[in-house]
């Protein structure tokens, strides 16, 4: 069955760095476009960036362009989300999603804060 496992999130300062990954099981990983999402309290579900299979495209949202960078590894069946000068605003709990599904992951809980 198909599974994805969000890890890497965590408490961090304003400024600062996390680095998010998705292991992705039971699906042909390398064939499928893959996306970020998150969820802020009392927020909708929002989509933060998408890859395509082979990684060629990525497309961001305007709030986390050119901090934010997608990636994946295919041999390793996981995609990563780089997040970099993070604000309190990017507080949310990050989804992974194989696109277009109704597949995803659990969450990891990133926390924003001084």
């Amino acid at each position: 069955q198909v599974q994805l496992v969000e890890s890497g999130g965590g408490l961090v300062q304003p400024g600062g760095s996390l680095r998010l990954s998705c292991a992705a099981s039971g699906f042909t990983f390398s064939i499928y476009s893959m996306s970020w999402h998150r969820q802020a309290p009392g927020k909708e579900r929002e989509l933060v960036a998408y890859i395509s299979s082979a990684g060629g495209f990525t497309n961001y949202a305007d709030s986390v362009k050119g901090r934010f960078t997608i990636s994946r590894d295919n041999a390793k069946n996981t995609m990563y989300l780089q997040m970099n000068s993070l604000k309190p605003d990017d507080t949310a709990v990050y989804y992974c999603n194989r696109r277009n599904s109704d597949y995803w992951g659990q969450g990891t809980q990133v926390t924003v804060s001084s």
